[in-house]
C-alpha cells in the first residue's frame, strides 16, 4: 500500500509539472517546412500580365466599396495612351435598363515613370444583393465584368470574406490567388492587408510593375471588391530621387471611401457590409495620441452599432502580436496606443501581413503593463480580439522561417508556408474562420476556428440564468 501511495503521488507530481510546463509554453508550431530563399517573378511575357486587345484598351479594372454601407462601388482602371472613355456604362441583371456614371481621369509621375490615365467612377444608390454587369470602355475595346452588391446590414447576415496580403507577383503569388478562386468556400470580397505590388523593391521603384499587378489580379479583383489596407511597400518615399511624397503610387491607383466615414486621410476608414463592421488603419502614418489617425479611431468605435454588425474587425498591416524573428515587435508602440481600445470595444479579430507566415493567437491583452509594474506578459483575456497575421500571399522576399523559442503562449498556431485565410460569418453569434496553404487541396485547411462573437457572447452571459 504504502509503494502505491508513493507511485500515485509520483504521477500526480508529474502531470502537475505536465500542465506547468505546458502552460509556459504556446500552442502548435506546425511540422510544415518550405523551401527557403527568395520567390521567383514570373516571366514579364507571362499569360497574367497580357494587355488587353486594341488600342487604347482598358486594363488593370478593379472595384472596392464605395460608400458606407455597401451600396456604392469604385470602378478603377488605366488607358494607357490616351484619356478614352470616362464613363461606366451598368445594369442590374434582370433589368433591361442601362445606366451611365461618369468618373475622373488622374495621371501622376515617379521619376522616369508617367503612369497611364488612371479612371475611377463611383456608382451609388445600388440595390443590395444584386448582380450588376458593367462596362468601361467604348466601342472595339469596351469590357465588361461584373459584381455582386453585399446583403444589407444587418445582425445575422451571412457573408464570407477572403483574406490575402503581401501578394506581390510572384509564381507563388499566383498560387496564391488561383487557390483562392478555387476555394469550395467562395469568398465575396477581400480584405486585403498590405503590401501590393513590391514595386519599390525594384530598381528606382520601378512604377511599371504597378501596372503589371494591377493586370495580373484583374482576373479577380474586376469581379469582387477588395477592401485596401496600405503596408509598408505602399511608401514609396525615396528623396534621394526626388520622390518626397509618401503613398503617391498607391492613393494615385487605389481609391477608398473614407470620407464616408469622416475620415481625413484614404489610409483609414471605416466601412459596413452585410453583418460586418470593417475598420480599417494605417500602420505607417503618424497614429499617436491626438494625431488625426488617432482622435478618428477613437471616435469611430463608439460609432458601431453591434446590434446591426455585430462582427467588428480590424485591418492593419504591422502586426501586434507576432513571434517571428523577422519585424519582431514592430507593431509595439501601436499596440501600446490602440490595444485598450481593442479590448474595451471587444472588437473580435485583428488581421494583419507584413510578416511573410501565418500566425494565430488566443484571446490575450497586455494593456496592464507599465515602465514600473513590470507586468510585460500578455494575459488571457476574453474580451480581447483574436490576432492572425496572414502576410503569405506569396511575394519575391520568401517565407519567414525564423521564430522564437520556446513559442509564446500567446501563440496559438504558426505556419510559414504561403496561403490564403477564408471567414465565414453564419450570423450574429458565431463565424469560421480557415486558413488554406497553397500546397494542399482546395477544400483543405491547415488551421482553422470557430468564432463566438464578443459582443453577443457578453450579452448573452449577462441575461443567461
Amino acid at each position: 500500500m504504502g509503494v502505491e501511495l508513493i507511485i500515485a503521488r509520483y504521477a500526480h507530481l508529474l502531470v502537475v509539472s505536465l500542465i506547468f510546463i505546458r502552460s509556459c509554453e504556446g500552442g502548435l508550431t506546425s511540422s510544415y517546412v518550405r523551401k527557403n530563399g527568395l520567390s521567383s517573378d514570373m516571366p514579364l511575357d507571362s499569360d497574367v500580365f497580357r494587355l488587353p486587345p486594341g488600342y487604347n484598351a482598358p486594363q488593370q479594372v478593379h472595384i472596392t466599396q464605395g460608400d458606407r454601407e455597401g451600396r456604392g462601388v469604385i470602378v478603377s482602371w488605366i488607358t494607357p495612351d490616351e484619356e478614352g472613355s470616362t464613363s461606366v456604362l451598368y445594369w442590374a441583371e434582370n433589368s433591361q435598363i442601362k445606366k451611365t456614371e461618369w468618373g475622373s481621369v488622374v495621371r501622376y509621375k515617379y521619376y522616369n515613370y508617367s503612369s497611364g490615365y488612371i479612371h475611377h467612377c463611383t456608382i451609388n444608390n445600388l440595390e443590395y444583393d444584386t448582380k450588376y454587369y458593367y462596362v468601361v470602355g467604348s466601342g472595339n475595346v469596351a469590357r465588361e465584368f461584373w459584381f455582386v452588391t453585399p446583403p444589407q446590414p444587418g445582425p445575422d447576415v451571412p457573408y464570407t470574406f477572403g483574406l490575402i496580403g503581401d501578394l506581390g507577383q510572384t509564381f507563388d503569388s499566383n498560387r496564391t490567388v488561383t487557390h483562392y478562386e478555387l476555394n469550395p468556400v467562395k469568398g465575396q470580397a477581400i480584405l486585403y492587408v498590405g503590401d501590393l505590388s513590391y514595386a519599390d523593391s525594384y530598381p528606382l521603384h520601378d512604377n511599371t510593375r504597378w501596372d503589371t499587378w494591377g493586370r495580373f489580379v484583374e482576373r479577380n479583383v474586376a469581379y469582387q471588391p477588395w477592401i485596401w489596407t496600405a503596408g509598408n511597400h505602399e511608401i514609396d518615399f525615396v528623396p534621394e530621387i526626388g520622390e518626397t511624397i509618401p503613398f503617391k503610387p498607391f492613393m494615385h491607383r487605389f481609391l477608398t471611401p473614407y470620407k464616408a466615414s469622416k475620415s481625413t486621410s484614404p489610409l483609414w476608414y471605416s466601412i459596413k457590409r452585410a453583418s460586418a463592421y470593417i475598420i480599417v488603419l494605417s500602420s505607417y502614418s503618424a497614429y499617436g495620441k491626438y494625431t488625426p489617425q488617432y482622435k478618428w479611431f477613437t471616435n469611430e468605435l463608439p460609432k458601431v452599432n453591434r446590434t446591426e454588425t455585430p462582427w467588428l474587425i480590424v485591418l492593419m498591416h504591422s502586426p501586434m502580436y507576432s513571434s517571428y524573428i523577422h519585424h519582431y515587435m514592430e507593431g509595439e508602440t501601436m499596440r501600446v496606443m490602440y490595444e485598450e481600445w481593442l479590448v474595451q470595444y471587444k472588437v473580435d479579430v485583428v488581421f494583419a501581413g507584413h510578416v511573410h507566415a501565418y500566425e494565430r493567437s488566443e484571446r490575450i491583452s497586455n494593456i496592464e503593463y507599465n515602465v514600473v509594474n513590470g507586468l510585460c506578459t500578455p494575459i488571457n483575456d476574453e474580451s480581447a480580439p483574436v490576432y492572425i497575421t496572414i502576410g503569405d500571399g506569396g511575394n519575391q522576399e520568401g517565407l519567414v522561417t525564423d521564430m522564437t523559442q520556446p513559442q509564446p503562449r500567446y501563440s496559438a498556431y504558426r505556419e510559414a508556408s504561403f496561403g490564403h485565410g477564408i471567414f465565414d460569418i453564419k450570423n450574429r453569434t458565431h463565424a469560421y474562420f480557415g486558413w488554406h496553404r497553397n500546397q494542399d487541396g482546395f477544400a483543405v485547411e491547415g488551421d482553422s476556428l470557430w468564432f463566438l462573437n464578443r459582443y453577443w457572447k457578453t450579452k448573452e452571459e449577462k441575461y443567461s440564468v
